[in-house]
């Protein structure tokens, strides 16, 4: 299938420069542009975007609100966003992926790399990654400004689920989670569903979330 992906981006050669990348990939096309947070918001209704890439800084209304009313629109349920950041100089992450953001990665990403992002978001995963994005989320969630949102927190999870969620917020996929574990994929991928839907949680960038604001997984520890 192809991915209906809607630009968001207040630079007009920003977006023209990844209108033409995404244009590239054969499985993804541009359904609209957008220059605001306000005109994001209307075009991902009217344009049926799968997924908005989301600039944080822009006039009228920034990223994260516009990530807000698109999150909280039941008629865009299915709708993904990946937030662009100016990484360590971008001290909003935490607020975008409370705000409903699947996942977020920096300006200055490779070609292939914005390609794969898109993809991951797309299909549902949250983009967290070990390292130095894993690193930038524990920073963000150290002082959290605003309560868990999902419906509660990881004390009526299983011993096992509680490893399970600990693993996902250090960034680690299916396949290594099993590994860590000595599961089976599938069966870690039925324990994040599982956590998931206990949680109330919409992605794995939301567990992340109550994982670090509950206390079960501590920044550094990525």
């Amino acid at each position: 299938m192809t991915i209906r992906v809607l630009l968001a981006d207040d630079q007009t050669l920003v977006r023209a420069a990844f209108a033409m990348l995404v244009e590239s990939a054969r499985d993804m096309e541009v359904v609209g542009q957008a220059a605001t947070g306000r005109e994001a918001v209307e075009l991902a209704r009217s344009a049926r975007a799968d997924l908005v890439v989301m600039d944080i800084r822009m006039p009228d209304l920034d990223g994260i609100e516009a990530t807000r009313l698109i999150a909280a629109d039941a008629n865009l349920a299915g709708v993904r966003v990946l937030v662009l950041t100016t990484y360590d100089t971008d001290e909003y992450i935490a607020e975008a992926l409370r705000a409903g953001a699947s996942g977020f990665l920096v300006k200055d990403t490779r070609p292939a790399e914005l390609l794969d992002a898109i993809r991951t978001v797309a299909a549902g995963d949250a983009l967290l990654s070990p390292g130095p994005t894993a690193r930038l989320i524990a920073r963000f969630l150290r002082s959290p400004a605003a309560p868990v949102p999902v419906a509660g927190g990881p004390d009526g999870l299983s011993d096992r689920e509680r490893e399970v969620l600990a693993l996902v917020a250090r960034g680690l996929n299916n396949t290594e989670i099993a590994g860590a574990l000595g599961l089976s994929p599938l069966t870690a991928k039925t324990h994040v569903s599982r956590i998931m839907g206990k949680l109330g949680a919409r992605d794995r960038a939301q567990l992340v979330i109550v994982a670090y604001e509950s206390g079960l997984v501590t920044p550094g520890a990525c």
